[in-house]
C-alpha cells in the first residue's frame, strides 16, 4: 500500500525558491507521479506530472518556474519551485496513479490519481 509523504514546504519571499520532496511509492511499479495544490477556498489544481519515461506536463501557471523530477535510485519525487509568487501559496500534495500519465491529468483536478500524501504547506509573502 502506497503511503506518500511530502516534505520541504515552508515560507518564502516572493522571488525565492523551495524544493518539495515526496517518498513512499514502490520502486517496482510504474506510476504517473504528480504534484497538486489547493489554496483555501479554491479548487485543487494540478501543478505537474511525470512518468517513468520522464515525460512531463506542467500547468501554465507554473511553466518555466517549477521543475518536476524524480530520482529513481532514491525513489523520490521532487518539485523545484523558483521565482515563487504569493499566488503559489497553497497546500501541496504529491499523488500517484499506476500507469503512464496522460496529457490531461494535470488539468483534471486530481480525479485520475488514487494515492495521495497528506500535503505540505507553502506560503509565499510579497
Amino acid at each position: 500500500q502506497e503511503q506518500l509523504m511530502e516534505s520541504g514546504g515552508g515560507s518564502a519571499q516572493a522571488g525565492g525558491s523551495l524544493k518539495l520532496s515526496c517518498v513512499g511509492y514502490r520502486s517496482t511499479v510504474k506510476y504517473c507521479l504528480s504534484w497538486f495544490r489547493q489554496a483555501p477556498g479554491k479548487e485543487r489544481e494540478g501543478v505537474a506530472t511525470i512518468d517513468r519515461d520522464l515525460d512531463t506536463e506542467y500547468a501554465s501557471s507554473v511553466k518555466g518556474r517549477f521543475v518536476i523530477s524524480e530520482d529513481i535510485a532514491k525513489n523520490t519525487l521532487y518539485l523545484q519551485m523558483n521565482n515563487l509568487q504569493p499566488s503559489d501559496t497553497a497546500m501541496y500534495y504529491c499523488a500517484a496513479s499506476i500507469g503512464y500519465c496522460q496529457r490531461w491529468y494535470v488539468r483534471n483536478h486530481g480525479t485520475d490519481f488514487e494515492y495521495w500524501g497528506q500535503g505540505t504547506q507553502v506560503t509565499v509573502s510579497s
